[in-house]
């Protein structure tokens, strides 16, 4: 019995959104016009790497069907089995893509493809790359080797040197709908409906960021902090204790931490909306319940004044100032 396509982990027809990716590539292979170099560039967690493993497939497949790739033939089923031995991926080693890197790839491209029609090397989070590993780069993005294209990812807010920008076509990547990510939430972690919406908020429509959030219990941890601050008095013996032990969980967070204190401040602004009755998009759903009684403890300048606070500890964390102690003064500076 012949496999749906739409069932197939190398269908176009999976991807949520991207029609304008979509259009472009599938316009130039059409074309055959097609780039050998493509930047992926859009929000961090919208499916720039999905994209890439399902076209490197596609152009690599030797009996495609209406824009996709057949899901059958030697190809296609290497790279479901991620074992093509032409498709190379290349990601950061720790915070950056390095030199040692780069270099590794030009040796393995001074040959030839084992097998593939077109080789494809997917070069991951290229923002995060040195600017000596660009350099090395620049040469090879410019000359490719014959049979060989470069995908490369970046984050829209990522800076990208321009030697690198003028060396590749483009394809923009766009925020997934809020309402595709909510409902994949509910499937994937049956979470209730309210939860859901509040992470696709939050994550301005980045379903990785989204499953990040969800994978840390950063929303837990959210409530928890948000529940001790509506319910606890200052400068008692138990609430000392408790925002102790809350800056020090939330600073085994380590890199997750912004994402915490992003949370706590979109609860502000939701506030901030509430107690005013102004028109605007609520993103913490599942917070509801909280808004009247926080509107009740803090008036809107206090409400402004804590929003500093976070804004303060951002920067103390960004120059590596203890997180521990942060999150304390933090912490009790928002009660």
């Amino acid at each position: 019995m012949k496999q749906s396509q739409t069932n197939s982990p190398l269908c176009f027809a999976g991807i949520i959104g991207q029609d304008k990716a979509k259009t472009l590539l599938h316009r130039a292979v059409e074309q055959n016009r097609l780039s050998h170099a493509l930047l992926f560039k859009g929000p961090m967690g919208v499916g720039k790497k999905t994209f890439a493993r399902i076209f490197a497939a596609f152009v690599n497949c030797q009996q495609p069907e209406k824009n996709e790739s057949c899901g059958r033939c030697p190809s296609c089923l290497k790279f479901q089995a991620s074992s093509h031995p032409d498709f190379i991926v290349i990601e950061p080693e720790g915070a950056a893509i390095k030199i040692n890197q780069v270099r590794e790839l030009k040796k393995i491209l001074a040959f030839p493809p084992l097998e593939a029609k077109i080789r494809v090397v997917l070069l991951c989070d290229i923002h995060t790359m040195r600017r000596e590993a660009a350099n090395s780069l620049l040469k090879t993005l410019e000359e490719p080797p014959g049979q060989t294209m470069l995908i490369l990812t970046a984050d829209e807010a990522g800076v990208i040197l321009p030697t690198i920008l003028s060396r590749c076509q483009t394809v923009p990547f766009f925020p997934l709908p809020q309402e595709e990510v909510a409902i994949i939430l509910t499937q994937e972690a049956e979470i209730e409906p309210e939860s859901a919406a509040t992470l696709a908020a939050i994550a301005e429509g980045s379903l990785g960021r989204a499953r990040l959030l969800l994978t840390k219990d950063l929303l837990g941890m959210r409530r928890e902090i948000i529940d001790n601050l509506l319910r606890c008095e200052p400068d008692t013996p138990a609430t000392i204790q408790t925002f102790g032990e809350l800056a020090e969980s939330a600073a085994k967070l380590k890199e997750d931490l912004s994402e915490l204190l992003e949370l706590i401040t979109t609860w502000l602004h939701d506030l901030i909306l509430h107690s005013h009755g102004a028109p605007g998009k609520i993103i913490n759903q599942d917070l509801r319940a909280t808004f009247t009684p926080a509107c009740r403890r803090w008036s809107s300048r206090q409400l402004s004044e804590r929003l500093r606070l976070i804004d303060t500890a951002r920067k103390q964390l960004a120059r590596n100032c203890n997180p521990t102690a942060v999150c304390e003064v933090l912490f009790f500076g928002l009660l």
